[in-house]
């Protein structure tokens, strides 16, 4: 196994990714891996090597700039604040880690995925309306927010799972009926699954913030990644 910084481009933007891969000249199926709103951390560092412990490679993606990260929640704020209001650019980031994971040694570019947290989940959605050629997405608390008119939604090829903490504050009943709706108009092969008593970033054992409702559940995380590991499995077979 072996651990890389990369660096790679969005016009004239630089960004740093993280690979973990198998160094045994196999090409495996790739997951991306979308950050959550503070930027790219050891949080999701480590997400990618439990992706690449299942058997595939994994890439985490930069979506805000080499070095740039958020240092605190009104930064972080800022930062994805940039991205909610600029749904092209976060579609150009976004695909533009998919073509750098591609192309990477070691991946099969025509088997890949992409997960996501909080923000990264709303990435992987984003990606999959983009019509990017992936099996599957799979977004982890994420934002359902649709795209705004002029960001028009392609055909989407992958399948699409959101796991979802029934009582985030970040993302009411109502999105989730929205979003089944959506992918429902859409032709699109998804699944919602809906956590009780759980909140926003349910995944993350750092989460301990109950007055914005963002709370680690480690029952719903363990749940959830089985969930994660069985829908890799499926698509990839």
């Amino acid at each position: 196994m072996k651990e890389e910084l990369i660096d790679y481009q969005e016009g004239e933007q630089a960004l740093q990714g993280f690979l973990v891969a198998h160094d045994d000249g196999t090409a495996r199926p790739g997951v991306l891996i979308a950050h959550a709103f503070s930027g790219l951390s050891d949080f999701e560092k480590n997400k990618a090597r439990e992706i690449a412990s299942l058997g595939y490679n994994a890439f985490a993606l930069d979506l805000y700039g080499k070095g740039i990260r958020g240092s605190n929640t009104d930064e972080s704020r800022e930062l994805m604040g940039r991205f909610m209001q600029d749904r092209a650019l976060l579609r150009r980031r976004i695909v533009a880690a998919l073509t750098t994971a591609k192309a990477l040694d070691g991946m099969d570019a025509g088997k890949m995925a992409a997960i996501g947290f909080c923000l990264g989940g709303l990435c992987v959605l984003d990606l999959a309306r983009s019509g990017a050629d992936v099996k599957g997405v799979v977004s982890l608390h994420g934002l359902f927010k649709p795209l705004p008119d002029h960001v028009p939604s392609e055909l989407i090829k992958s399948k699409v799972l959101a796991l979802h903490g029934y009582d985030d504050p970040m993302v009411p009943p109502e999105d989730l009926t929205a979003l089944a709706t959506e992918f429902t108009n859409a032709g699109v092969d998804w699944q919602i699954h809906a956590y009780g008593l759980t909140y926003h970033s349910f995944t993350n054992p750092n989460a301990n913030n109950p007055a914005p409702g963002s709370v680690f559940n480690p029952v719903a995380n363990a749940r959830a990644w089985k969930t994660v590991e069985n829908f890799l499995t499926e698509i990839f077979a």
